[in-house]
C-alpha cells in the first residue's frame, strides 16, 4: 500500500478509520463511566453511614440514657446505633458484633420499650456491595486484557505491514516548485526537460524509435540543487510521481527492503507513465561485495531488487527512475549502466552567471535598495552552491531586520556572506597582546599575497573572531577556476604561511595560531608531491589507490611505498614548505613598514576592506 498525499478513491479507508475511532471512544468511555459509577456509589453509601461529625459515646452511656428515659429513639444499623434524645440532640455509638441492643438492654436490668427500637435493612446495600466487590475486578480484567489483545493485533498487523513501500505521491498541484524556480543548472534543467517532455508527448518520440529513459542520476555536490530539480519534475509533470528516501527502504528485518521495492514499483506500474524519485541512493545503491560478507545482506538484498526491477526479465514500461546522490564513486557498477540509469546528470556550483540567476530567483519577496551592485555579488560568491546563495539573502534579510532597516543593502549582503562562510561574530574578551598577535598575523597573510603575482586580491582583513578563529583574511577567487597551477600552489603556501613568518618577524616567537595554517599548507604541498605530480620525483601517484577486482568491487587502499621512497617523499614536502616561508619571510622583511602599518589600522579599526588595503599598500610611506 502506497501512503499518498492526494486523497483519491479512499472512502472505505476513511471509513475505516472513523470505525476505528469511534470504538477507541467508546472503549474509553465505558471504563470512564465504570469508574465515575464505582466512586459515585461509593459515595453514596457513605452517606448511609452514621455521620462523623456526631459525638459517639460508649454503649454504658446508651443504656443509662435509656434507663433514665432521655431516649426517644434508637436507630440500629448493623453495629452502628444512632441515638435520638427527647430533647433533638442525636450522638453516635457501637454495639459488639453479634450481639442484640435488646439482650444488652435487658442484661442491665433495662426496659427496652423505654425507647423506640429501629432497625435499618442493610441486606440491598450489602449485595450490591458483594456484586460489585466480585463482578467489578473482573470488568477490568476483562477490558484489559480486550485492550491487550487489541494492541498485539495492531502490532502484528504493523509487522505484516512492513513490506509496503512509504513512498509518498506528489503531484503538480502540492508541489510548487517549477523549471522557472530552479537556476545555475542549466544543462541538468535541460535533460530533465527532455525527460518531462518525452512523458507528455511520447508518440512525437516514438515515430522516431525513441524509447522511455529507464533511469536518470543526478549526481553532484551537496547544495547544488538535486533535490530541487525533483521537485521542479513533480511540479512539471502531469504523471505520478512518488518520492521515498534511499534510508526508508531499510528495516531491521531481511528481506522487508526487496518487498518494499516491489510493492513500490507494483504501485508505479499501476499509475503508468509514472515516475520513481529516490533521495540519496547511496543509502542503498552501494557497491556489493565481492563472496567476503556473504549475499544475505539486508541492503544486497534491496539493492539487487532494484536491479531487477529496473532492467530484468520483465519489461520495466513508462516507469522512470530519478536517483540523487553526492557519492557516485560507491554506487554499484551494475546499477549505473546504460539500461538502468541512462542519463548521468552532473550537477556541478554555479558559475558567475549561473549566480547572478539563482540571486535573481531569491531576491523574489526581499526588499533591496536601488545600489545593490548584483554582479559585484556574484563575483564576491565564488564557490557558493545554490544552498549558500539562499541562505546568503535569507541572513542579509535577517540582519537588516535586526538594524530595523526598511530595504537590504550591500553592507548587510556582505555580512551575510562572510557569515555564511565563517560562522557570525564573537566578541572574546582578548588582552592586547593578544589582539596585537592577530592583527601582524592576518597582516602578514594580506601583505605576502599582495605582492605574489598570481595570487587573488584581498578582500577583507579583520581581527573579529568569527567560529573557531581570532580573526581573518578573506582572498575569494576572482575566477571561477577549474585548473590550479604549480605557481599558484606555491603562491598559496606562501601566503599561508604568511601569518607565522610575520608573528616570528616582529615578536621574535611562535605561537599556535597558524597551526591550521601550516595544516592546510602541508595538505596542499602533500597532494602536490603525491597526487599532482609537481615535484623532483616526477608524475607518480603516491597517494591511495583505487583498484576495481573482476567481481566490480572497487577496493581502495595504500599503494605500498618503500621506506626509501617515503623518505624522498617527506623531503619533497618539507622542501616545498621551507621554500613557501622562506619566501613569506623575504616579502615581510621588504615591506616592514607597510606590516607596521596594516596592522595598527587593524588594531584601531578591526576590519579593513579590499579597497582599503590596497590604497595602503600602493601609497608612498
Amino acid at each position: 500500500m502506497v501512503e499518498t498525499q492526494v486523497p483519491k478513491n479512499n472512502n472505505n479507508h476513511k471509513k475505516m478509520k472513523r470505525f476505528e475511532m469511534r470504538i477507541k471512544f467508546d472503549l474509553k468511555n465505558v471504563i470512564l463511566w465504570l469508574l465515575i459509577g464505582f466512586f459515585a456509589l461509593s459515595f453514596i453509601l457513605s452517606l448511609t453511614t452514621p455521620s462523623k461529625f456526631l459525638e459517639e459515646k460508649p454503649l454504658t452511656t446508651v443504656i443509662s440514657d435509656v434507663k433514665a428515659k432521655k431516649v426517644s429513639k434508637i436507630e440500629v444499623e448493623n453495629n452502628n446505633l444512632t441515638i435520638t434524645l427527647k430533647d433533638g440532640s442525636q450522638y453516635v455509638s457501637r454495639k459488639e458484633a453479634g450481639e442484640s441492643l435488646v439482650r444488652d438492654l435487658s442484661a442491665a436490668g433495662v426496659n427496652p420499650d423505654l425507647a423506640a427500637i429501629t432497625i435499618k435493612d442493610t441486606s440491598l446495600q450489602e449485595g450490591w456491595i458483594n456484586i460489585l466487590s466480585n463482578v467489578l475486578p473482573l470488568v477490568l480484567m476483562a477490558v484489559f486484557f480486550f485492550i491487550l489483545i487489541r494492541q498485539a493485533r495492531g502490532a502484528q498487523d504493523s509487522i505484516f505491514s512492513f513490506g509496503t513501500s512509504r513512498a509518498k505521491l506528489f503531484n503538480k498541484e502540492i508541489t510548487k516548485v517549477h523549471f522557472g524556480d530552479v537556476a545555475g543548472v542549466d544543462e541538468a534543467k535541460k535533460e530533465l526537460e527532455e525527460v518531462v517532455d518525452f512523458l507528455k508527448n511520447p508518440k512525437k518520440y516514438q515515430l522516431l524509435g525513441a524509447r522511455t529513459p529507464k533511469g536518470v542520476l543526478l549526481i553532484g555536490p551537496s547544495g547544488t540543487g538535486k533535490t530541487l530539480l525533483a521537485k521542479a519534475v513533480a511540479g512539471e509533470a502531469n504523471v505520478p510521481f512518488f518520492s521515498m528516501a534511499g534510508s526508508e527502504f531499510m528495516e531491521m528485518l531481511v528481506g522487508v527492503g526487496a518487498s518494499r521495492v516491489r510493492d513500490l514499483f507494483g504501485t508505479a506500474k499501476k499509475n503508468a507513465p509514472a515516475i520513481i524519485f529516490i533521495d540519496e541512493i547511496d543509502a542503498i545503491g552501494r557497491q556489493r561485495g565481492a563472496g567476503i560478507m556473504g549475499g544475505h545482506d539486508e541492503r544486497e538484498q534491496t539493492l539487487n531488487q532494484i536491479l531487477v526491477e529496473m532492467d530484468g526479465f520483465l519489461p520495466n514500461e513508462n516507469v522512470i527512475v530519478m536517483a540523487a546522490t553526492n557519492r557516485p564513486d560507491v554506487l554499484d557498477p551494475a546499477l549505473v549502466r546504460p539500461g538502468r540509469f541512462d542519463r548521468r546528470v552532473a550537477l556541478d556550483l554555479p558559475d558567475i552567471e549561473g549566480r547572478k540567476a539563482i540571486l535573481s530567483i531569491h531576491q523574489r519577496g526581499k526588499p533591496f535598495v536601488a545600489e545593490v551592485d548584483w554582479d559585484k555579488v556574484s563575483k564576491r560568491t565564488v564557490g557558493f552552491s545554490g544552498a549558500d546563495l539562499e541562505n546568503m539573502l535569507n541572513e542579509a534579510a535577517i540582519i537588516a531586520a535586526s538594524l530595523n532597516k526598511k530595504a537590504i543593502d550591500m553592507s548587510d549582503l556582505e555580512e551575510a556572506a562572510t557569515k555564511v562562510k565563517l560562522g557570525p561574530e564573537k566578541k572574546r574578551l582578548q588582552s592586547d597582546q593578544d589582539r596585537k598577535i592577530t592583527a601582524y598575523h592576518e597582516a602578514g597573510h594580506a601583505i605576502v599575497n599582495y605582492n605574489l603575482p598570481h595570487m587573488d586580491p584581498v578582500h577583507r582583513i579583520s581581527i573579529v573572531s568569527r567560529g573557531l578563529t581570532l580573526g581573518h583574511t578573506l582572498i575569494p577567487p576572482a575566477l571561477d577556476r577549474t585548473h590550479e597551477t604549480k605557481s599558484r600552489l606555491l603562491e598559496q603556501i606562501a601566503a599561508m604561511l604568511g601569518g607565522r613568518a610575520a608573528e616570528e618577524l616582529i615578536f621574535k616567537e611562535m605561537t599556535s595560531g597558524a597551526s591550521n595554517d601550516i595544516d592546510k599548507a602541508t595538505m596542499v604541498a602533500r597532494a602536490m608531491v603525491t597526487e599532482f605530480g609537481m615535484s623532483s620525483l616526477g608524475p607518480i601517484n603516491f597517494g591511495p589507490n583505487q583498484d576495481v577486482t573482476e567481481w566490480g568491487k572497487t577496493w581502495y587502499e595504500q599503494q605500498s611505498v618503500s621506506q626509501q621512497m617515503q623518505g624522498k617523499i617527506d623531503e619533497e614536502i618539507k622542501r616545498i614548505i621551507d621554500e613557501g616561508y622562506i619566501k613569506a619571510v623575504k616579502i615581510l622583511k621588504d615591506n616592514k613598514k607597510k606590516l607596521e602599518l596594516v596592522a595598527q589600522a587593524l588594531l584601531k579599526k578591526e576590519t579593513i576592506d579590499g579597497d582599503e588595503f590596497a590604497q595602503m599598500m600602493s601609497a608612498r610611506p
